[in-house]
């Protein structure tokens, strides 16, 4: 767990300052708003002990909130995906179980593998963090517009991002490299 801290707080910080200076400030008629802090509790190592990644997803959204002026919105979304991050793995995990020294990306685990596990969860953050902006259902059409169009446009941005930076990775070949 200590060789992965120096690339995941250099990812901590990446992908905030990414949400809170670039993407923060994209927003197509105001249905599309693009997420990709999401991102650091996505990649997180297998091994993370359940206790730190709600506190790590309680600390990247609240970062997210001090500079979107959206008090606990997306603390809490991100708590509720980090809650469910474990029971994701489990729902996804392959036959012969996740292989010591990797970590849950494209490069690992294939395209579909990692393409079904993030649009689980990043559709369920956006589902809170969307009803929880709205606190009400009156408008329950057009948020789920919302939460639809911003996690097609947030996985498109994950994939991308999966794209350029794990390159070719097998599950034998690269055990212990991360």
């Amino acid at each position: 767990m200590i060789s992965y801290l120096p690339r995941y707080v250099f990812n901590f910080i990446f992908f905030t300052l990414i949400q809170v200076l670039v993407l923060n400030n994209i927003q197509l008629s105001g249905f599309v708003n693009p997420y990709l802090y999401v991102l650091f509790i996505l990649t997180l190592p297998f091994e993370t002990p359940g206790w730190l990644l709600l506190l790590l997803g309680f600390s990247s959204g609240m970062v997210v909130d001090v500079f979107s002026n959206t008090p606990g919105m997306h603390a809490s979304a991100t708590v509720f995906m980090s809650y469910l991050r474990p029971y994701a793995l489990r729902l996804f995990a392959p036959r012969d179980e996740y292989q010591p020294g990797t970590i849950p990306t494209m490069g690992y685990y294939g395209f579909g593998w990692f393409f079904r596990y993030a649009l689980v969860l990043v559709f369920s953050h956006h589902l809170f963090l969307f009803f929880i902006e709205v606190f009400s259902l009156t408008h329950f059409f057009s948020t789920l517009v919302r939460v639809l169009s911003s996690t097609a446009l947030t996985i498109l941005l994950v994939l991308i991002s999966q794209l350029f930076s794990q390159g070719k990775k097998t599950r034998e070949g690269n055990r212990g490299r991360y």
